[in-house]
């Protein structure tokens, strides 16, 4: 009991390492159940032999147990085909994670080409916008470079016609409130020494004082030369021989009614002007003065001139309609577009983050199949074996103390006591104090 720990340490290695081989090998030839039960058999006389040498000491009894576990240690890993066996479930899993990284690795190459051909299709779509864009910028200029029937330019004619449209309209609504308030409504002073002229510049403020019938028939006169002017148009998109003639008609109608109103303002300004009573107005005096001429050409040859370059308007129109069209569906498939580089450009995120996703597993699968190699390479210690044995050695030492020491029973007790306190030490130390009976402790020896 006075013996250097040291000593005690070599002397149980001593012990352990005189033990004859022959029972192992008897292990091998016997059944498994015999087997167990003589190596059980050997532990529990194990145990009782270095008891009786170290006097059933508690303290002993932990270095002992250390030595009982490298020598557990080194039959398991004897037992070729028993570790085989504990070591199976994990080959299979290190296989599993092998494949699981392999197919990852040939996913992640599958997704980067497909990456590849999206950023391809992208890179299609947006030089597909830009020349789109390209078009819609140069359609007016070039239209019959996309096989757009339109005249180049139809946009600024449009323009310049419209500008020109615009006041000459205002002159003719001056024109005809004037000429019409003077023709039927205006009052001519016979006493006055002045002479009226053609057009009145308050025709159209007189006309509302006069009464709301006179007001609206000079305010909505113009309306009908206007609208004689755009059915002149209409009817001249249709090239055929009845609307020539409708058209030639309807000329004649305004030319005739400017002439009533040239007429009319003549007859009534001679009238003022007039020496000798018997002297009576007549077309043919009317032919003859020149302020007779000069409203019809006021009126109806500017009348015509208003007519020509409505009919030019509408013209340049229709021609910028058709490139505006043309430049419209080109927005809309520039629109097209966009939507399918968004949805592509999406499709790239959820592909990269799939590919960070895999990256990610691979790395922890590659840990994995580390920590499985290095169970592999080692030792398997199942831990219900081990405390199975570890048992019987202590069995076996306690049962020395109870048999052979001759001391009181409570000091006996008390080192059993302590002997069963070192015996959950080692299986704690050890890593086997557990209930789960599939629970294995890893060795590298």
């Amino acid at each position: 009991m006075n013996m250097p720990i040291k000593n005690l340490f070599r002397l149980k290695s001593a012990t352990i390492e005189s033990q004859p081989e022959e029972p192992q090998k008897k292990e091998t030839d016997s059944d498994p159940e015999s087997s167990e039960e003589i190596r059980k058999r050997t532990y529990h006389e194990t145990g009782f032999r270095d008891s009786s040498r170290n006097h059933g000491n508690h303290a002993t009894l932990s270095i002992c147990l250390h030595a009982i576990y490298s020598k557990f240690q080194n039959e398991e890993k004897e037992m070729v085909d028993k570790q085989n066996k504990l070591k199976e479930a994990y080959i299979n899993e290190q296989q599993n994670k092998f494949t699981e990284v392999k197919a990852l690795t040939v996913s992640i190459e599958n997704k980067g080409d497909r990456l590849k051909e999206i950023n391809a299709e992208i890179e299609t779509f947006q030089h597909a916008i830009e020349e789109l864009k390209a078009e819609i910028n140069d359609l007016p200029r070039n239209p019959e470079k996309y096989n757009v029937n339109a005249t180049k330019g139809a946009s600024t004619k449009f323009w310049i016609g419209l500008l020109l449209l615009i006041p000459i309209s205002l002159y003719l609504f001056t024109f005809y409130i004037s000429t019409s308030y003077s023709a039927f409504f205006k009052n001519y002073n016979i006493n006055s020494d002045i002479i009226p002229n053609i057009l009145d510049a308050q025709a159209f403020s007189k006309a509302w004082v006069d009464g709301p019938i006179e007001g609206a028939f000079v305010t909505l006169i113009p309306f009908v030369f206007l609208g004689l002017g755009y059915l002149i148009h209409m009817f001249g998109e249709n090239k055929s021989w009845g609307n020539y003639c409708k058209i030639a008609f309807l000329f004649l109608i305004t030319f005739v009614f400017d002439v009533i109103l040239a007429y009319a303002i003549e007859a009534r300004i001679f009238e003022l002007e007039r020496v000798s009573s018997s002297e009576q107005f007549n077309l043919y005096i009317a032919f003859t003065r020149y302020k007779f001429w000069g409203i019809i050409f006021a009126g109806f040859v500017v009348y015509i001139i208003w007519g020509l370059v409505f009919d030019f308007v509408m013209k340049e129109h229709r021609e910028k309609d058709k490139i505006k069209n043309e430049q419209t569906i080109r927005q809309k498939s520039i629109l097209f577009l966009q939507e399918k580089i968004n949805s592509l450009k999406q499709k790239t995120e959820d592909i990269k983050n799939s590919i960070e996703s895999s990256k990610e597993f691979i790395i922890q699968a590659k840990g994995r199949i580390e920590e499985l190699q290095t169970i592999i390479d080692g030792v398997i210690i199942p831990t219900k074996d081990y405390k199975l044995y570890a048992s019987e050695y202590v069995q076996g030492w306690i049962t020395y103390i109870g048999e052979k020491i001759a001391i009181a029973k409570s000091e006996k007790q008390l080192m059993i006591e302590e002997c069963i306190e070192q015996y959950n030490l080692n299986l704690e130390s050890v890593g086997a104090h557990t209930n789960n009976q599939n629970s294995v402790y890893l060795s590298e020896l």
